[in-house]
């Protein structure tokens, strides 16, 4: 069942969700595929579509996904990029800061027991490529990546775009049999319905601060 959402309101609440999955209830594959359905509808460079979507569903998969996900948020968690680690003691911002990480938290000790995980790839691999390169490689799977984001919030499903995972790509390639070689993961979406459907815009920056008219 899809939410009644306009436009504008799919855009402004499509959240990482992290402490409001619930990992108790199933999603069904029938509306995984809608979803990536959809995805696929976005537009790939020379329209090779060259992506792929692993649905990942098998508990001991799940498990060891998790695992990657856990061991690499450990290295994370420790370094001072960590918003837990960014005090300000006292500001709104490191009020944020900590409710964001006490959410990244949350997530890497339940990534392996989200209903259902999903890892998107692309054919090819960039590694030590130029920027442009690079840029080119990742916008043939970055937008469908995100339709699937909002396809997935407009039926009461909710995602978290993560990348921790791909410090252990080759050993996640290993887990779930995708040829290393020729194939780049992307990211990891833990996908499940939310508690409650309920979402907000975010606080973002003043837009006078980031738009630059006729050049920076």
């Amino acid at each position: 069942m899809e939410l009644d959402l306009s436009t504008d309101e799919l855009l402004s609440t499509t959240r990482a969700v992290r402490k409001r999955l619930d990992l108790e209830r199933e999603v069904p594959l029938e509306v995984v595929r809608e979803c990536i359905e959809l995805a696929v509808q976005a537009p790939s460079g020379s329209n090779r579509q060259g992506w792929h979507w692993v649905v990942v569903t098998d508990a001991e998969r799940k498990r060891g996904l998790g695992e990657l996900y856990r061991k690499s948020f450990e290295r994370y968690a420790a370094s001072k990029y960590f918003p837990g680690n960014q005090a300000d003691s006292g500001s709104s911002e490191d009020a944020a800061r900590q409710r964001i990480a006490s959410s990244a938290t949350y997530l890497a000790e339940k990534m392996g027991e989200v209903p259902t995980l999903l890892v998107p790839c692309i054919e090819g691999r960039v590694d030590g490529a130029s920027g442009a390169q690079s840029a080119s490689h990742w916008s043939s799977l970055f937008p469908a990546v995100w339709s699937f984001c909002l396809a997935a919030r407009s039926r009461g499903l909710g995602t978290a775009w993560t990348t921790l995972h791909l410090s252990y790509e080759r050993e996640a390639a290993d887990i779930l049999g995708i040829p290393y070689d020729t194939v780049s993961q992307g990211a990891l979406l833990p996908v499940a319905y939310t508690k409650g459907t309920d979402f907000k815009p975010a606080a973002r920056t003043d837009l006078d601060r980031i738009v630059h008219i006729g050049g920076w």
